[in-house]
């Protein structure tokens, strides 16, 4: 396993981050204890979850998963940089008209109280917005983040989703409060989703915001397998909206890992390894196997060749911002 700093922090995570996402919704918990102690055997130490986690009618079924896990000792929670999120409703009914998507205040506390209480922990290290919320000012933000840290219940705040110019607006009112603000963004980044090389990812490297990568396989479609993803499955919602264009680009691609003899998934996990300033892929197993299969991408070392045939079949958009259109 490698290992590298968190954004412009000290804090150590591992270059894989362990996605829980299907823990409790197509993985048992039994076999979902079993992901996590092989990962953490392999030096996987970066867990990432969310308090919506575990489906529609059952959201907190994956931290009290995770929770649980914690319960049964031997170091697994000293050993886990954990991070997990707030914005989305939890079915929540004594918050009445507050239990709605977003960031207030009165939600973020009582969100994350109820998610160390799941967790079975008295602390996160990383907290992180789910969603940009536009109604909610940096101060309110800032406001109940800085207490949360101080107070050390949070280490580190995070977010995901957010643009470039939410990075800035949050480094900004942070620098204010002499506040560290951001350390880590969440965003979808891949081979099929490269729009982030226009702004957010050279935004978050000048703030020193490290960057995680979910959907690293575009929802399977990077992932080489050919049986038909089951229905309501991330999977399934890519295939539906693939056009003839990303087809073509898919069957280029299985034919150049053919070539270099590795498979699909790792070229996509490697690919995303070269950007800067990338910490992680979210790997997001629902088996022992999708677990195991994604812990070979560090004995791959994609030539500057290799990297250029990737260019062709999936163009970008020619580098940052402004440069790549108006140069």
């Amino acid at each position: 396993m490698e290992y590298t700093n968190l954004g412009r922090t000290g804090l150590k995570v591992s270059r894989l981050c362990l996605g829980t996402m299907n823990f409790g919704r197509t993985t048992s918990e039994r076999e979902a204890f079993a992901i996590m102690d092989r990962a953490l055997e392999e030096g996987i130490t970066y867990f990432d979850t969310a308090n919506v986690y575990g489906g529609p009618d059952q959201r907190g079924l994956t931290e009290e998963i995770v929770g649980h896990w914690f319960a049964l000792g031997e170091g697994r929670r000293e050993s886990v940089v954990l991070a997990t999120k707030v914005y989305n409703p939890m079915d929540e009914p004594a918050d009445g008209p507050n239990d709605t998507q977003g960031l207030s205040a009165y939600k973020i506390r009582r969100s994350l109280h109820r998610s160390l209480k799941r967790l079975k922990t008295d602390h996160i290290e990383i907290y992180q917005m789910h969603h940009v919320d536009p109604t909610v000012s940096w101060d309110e933000l800032w406001g109940v983040f800085q207490p949360i840290v101080d107070s050390g219940t949070v280490d580190y705040i995070g977010s995901s989703n957010f643009g470039a110019r939410h990075l800035c607006y949050a480094q900004a009112a942070a620098a204010k409060r002499n506040f560290l603000g951001l350390v880590s963004e969440q965003h979808k980044f891949s081979l099929m989703c490269r729009a982030p090389e226009l702004e957010l990812l050279p935004a978050a490297e000048d703030l020193g915001i490290g960057v995680i990568c979910w959907s690293p396989l575009f929802g399977g479609m990077l992932s080489g397998h050919t049986d038909l993803p089951k229905p309501g499955s991330r999977t399934a919602e890519a295939v539906s909206h693939i056009t003839e264009a990303q087809h073509q680009q898919l069957e280029a691609y299985a034919a150049l890992c053919d070539e270099i003899g590795v498979s699909q998934p790792l070229v996509a996990l490697a690919w995303i390894l070269t950007h800067k300033p990338v910490v992680a892929p979210i790997i997001g197993p629902r088996t022992m196997e999708h677990l195991t299969s994604a812990l070979g991408v560090f004995d791959v070392k994609l030539s500057q060749e290799i990297l250029d045939k990737l260019d062709e079949i999936f163009p970008g958009p020619g580098g940052p911002a402004p440069e790549a259109y108006a140069w």
